[in-house]
């Protein structure tokens, strides 16, 4: 058995140990009938906390859950997610589109979250059963609009990723946590003399999952981005443009990064160049395996409260039937007082005063005869 409790124990600790002081007080002071009516009372205060504690037990559904998989899409959103080398001249985000519903799709019944990063990392979707949030998510999904454009960096989700990792397994230890990663690698700040953060830190939160590898060795250009719907891939705006070059930039995979990247997490790694199936991504991972250790094994409880609000219930009756006897006793009582007062009044009302009229008309004529006979 378990303690479910409603309120927090200090909460009903405030709310009740005066109740249960006042009514055991009472019931040790009285004597005969109030000694039983403020017993009564101290039951119904004992049968409230037994409610607020909510009792449970394992109930017969005590079995493994359908899933408890948490699946952290990490989507590279930065400008070179845009080059058009995926599935011909398709952007790669196409690609990115395709592969997270599909891999929603293959994990039913999980949870999922979403991390965007481009110029900074953010949380695009917090921990949901809603697999339709995700599918909304990935029809809207678009690059960084081009002049916001801070450069690449595979390591810029590191924190936000950790964070989230982290959070997760604290609030569901038993629960199994799958990372994946899509991006095609890009870093200009290794081109540039900068080191790249190892993600090796977060392996031991991580169960399973895999990194997406998107682009071409050959590359591909990238139509600029202004926010609106006449600029981005599938539109005649202009391209970015390579400053050193004057050209149409190219972005190229960088999949030595990305075997990096999956090394330090200890996740495989696949090269996405097609609206290929997603099944070998998942067909390895084995829930059940993965949490062999008994995180798979959750509880399920049935409150047992009620006998304490079945009693609740007859004692409650049993008060509102002693109280409903009492008023006619104390109505009784009442019309009785009333009339006695009545019955005193009237011996000092205004119709005592003619026997004392009588008595000063006898004494005057007594005084009258007194007069005659001198």
């Amino acid at each position: 058995m378990t303690l479910r409790m409603m309120w927090p124990l200090w909460v009903t600790a405030i709310v009740f140990a005066p109740l249960l002081a006042l009514t055991i007080w009472q019931s040790v002071r009285g004597r005969g009938q109030r000694r039983l009516h403020w017993l009564r009372r101290c039951g119904m205060v004992l049968a409230l906390i037994a409610i607020a504690l909510t009792p449970a037990v394992p109930s017969s559904q005590s079995t493994q859950v359908s899933s408890n998989a948490e699946l952290f899409f990490v989507v590279d959103r930065t400008g070179s997610m845009a080059a058009e080398d995926y599935n011909g001249t398709q952007p790669r985000l196409e690609g990115v589109r395709h592969d997270l519903v599909a891999l929603t799709e293959a994990m039913p019944g999980a949870r999922y979250t979403i991390i965007g990063f481009d110029s900074q990392a953010t949380r695009q979707l917090p921990l949901t059963t809603d697999s339709r949030a995700v599918r909304s998510w990935a029809d809207t999904v678009n690059q960084e609009i081009t002049t916001y454009s801070a450069g690449s960096a595979i390591d810029r989700p590191l924190e936000a990723l950790g964070e989230s990792l982290s959070a997760a397994a604290e609030r569901n230890p038993a629960n199994v946590r799958l990372v994946f990663f899509f991006s095609d690698g890009e870093n200009t700040n290794e081109a540039e003399g900068g080191e790249v953060d190892s993600y090796a830190p977060l392996a031991e939160l991580v169960d399973g999952g895999a990194v997406l590898g998107y682009g071409t060795p050959q590359g591909g250009n990238m139509r600029s981005y202004d926010g609106t719907a006449n600029s981005g891939p599938g539109t005649d705006a202009p391209y970015i443009m390579d400053p050193a070059t004057g050209e149409p930039a190219v972005s190229v995979i960088d999949e030595g990064q990305l075997r990096t990247l999956a090394a330090d997490l200890g996740l495989a790694y696949d090269h996405r160049i097609s609206p290929d199936g997603v099944d070998h991504l998942v067909s390895g991972i084995d829930v059940d395996e993965i949490a062999e250790d008994g995180r798979r094994d959750v509880r399920h409880y049935a409150d047992v409260y009620w006998p304490a609000a079945a009693v609740l219930a007859l004692l409650l009756a049993w008060e509102a039937w002693e109280l409903t006897r009492e008023m006619p006793r104390n109505r009784r009582g009442h019309d009785g007082a009333e009339r006695d007062r009545r019955r005193s009044g009237s011996g000092s009302g205004p119709g005592s005063g003619s026997g004392s009229g009588a008595d000063t008309g006898s004494s005057a004529g007594d005084g009258a005869r007194k007069v005659g006979a001198l």
